[in-house]
C-alpha cells in the first residue's frame, strides 16, 4: 500500500495539484489556516490520472468493502469520483449534500437509496472528517448501513481519527500527508525550509497562526 502512496503522491505533484503557501495561508471550511492544501479534484482534468483514481478508488472498494451494494459520494468534492467508481461498478449511485435543499424535495441524498443498503462511501479528502461523517450520518437515518470509506487522500489528523474511530467507520485512502510531505522533500517540490513550517502546522493545525 506504500507503494501506491508514494505513487499517487507523485502523481499529484506532476499536475501540481499540492500548492503551499506559507506567506499567504489558505482558509478552509473548518475555519483552520493552512500552508498547504491538496487540491486533488484536478485529477478529473487529465484522463489518464482521472482512471487511475477511479480504478484505485474501485480497487479499495473491491479489497476492503465487497459487500458493498450502492455507492455515495460527498458533495461536491466526490461527486464525480463516486459516480466514476459507481459505473465502474456497476453499482447505484447517490451524492450527500451538505445541507438540504432550500427548494423543491429539499433533499440531502440526491438518488435513491433502498433501506437496509450497504453503502460505500467515497470522499476527495479527509481534513478534519467533519463533513464526511455528517454524509455518513444521513445515510444511516435513510436506514442504510455505512460499510466503510474510500477516500483520494487524507491530512491524518488526530482529530478526524478520533472521529472516524468513535463513528465506527473505517477509511481507506490512495494517500496521504506523510507520503506528499516525503515525496515533496524528495523530488524538490518543497523547499527544505517550506517542511519546517509544515511541521510547526501540523503539531497544533487548528491553533496555528492565532494570535
Amino acid at each position: 500500500m506504500d507503494l501506491l502512496k508514494k505513487e499517487f503522491a507523485s502523481r499529484l505533484m506532476k499536475v501540481k495539484a499540492i500548492k503551499l503557501q506559507p506567506e499567504n495561508p489558505f482558509t478552509w471550511a473548518s475555519g483552520w489556516k493552512s500552508p498547504f492544501y491538496c487540491d486533488n479534484r484536478k485529477t478529473l482534468s487529465y484522463p489518464d490520472l482521472r482512471n487511475y483514481v477511479k480504478l484505485e478508488l474501485v480497487h479499495a472498494v473491491l479489497e476492503n468493502f465487497p459487500e458493498a451494494e450502492a455507492v455515495a459520494g460527498v458533495a461536491t468534492g466526490a461527486i464525480a469520483q463516486g459516480a466514476l467508481v459507481a459505473d465502474e461498478l456497476n453499482l447505484p449511485f447517490v451524492y450527500v449534500r451538505s445541507k438540504p435543499k432550500d427548494h423543491g424535495l429539499e433533499n440531502l441524498i440526491e438518488g435513491e437509496l433502498k433501506p437496509g443498503m450497504k453503502v460505500v462511501v467515497v470522499e476527495d479528502l479527509i481534513s478534519t472528517g467533519g463533513s464526511s461523517l455528517k454524509a455518513v450520518e444521513a445515510i444511516r437515518k435513510n436506514c442504510c448501513e455505512v460499510v466503510g470509506m474510500v477516500a483520494s487522500y487524507t491530512y491524518g489528523f488526530d482529530v478526524a481519527k478520533k472521529a472516524f474511530e468513535e463513528a465506527g467507520v473505517k477509511l481507506i485512502t490512495l494517500t496521504d500527508y506523510d507520503h506528499v510531505v516525503e515525496q515533496a522533500k524528495e523530488t524538490g517540490y518543497i523547499k527544505p525550509e517550506h517542511v519546517e513550517v509544515l511541521n510547526e502546522w501540523r503539531k497544533d493545525p487548528a491553533n496555528w497562526m492565532k494570535l
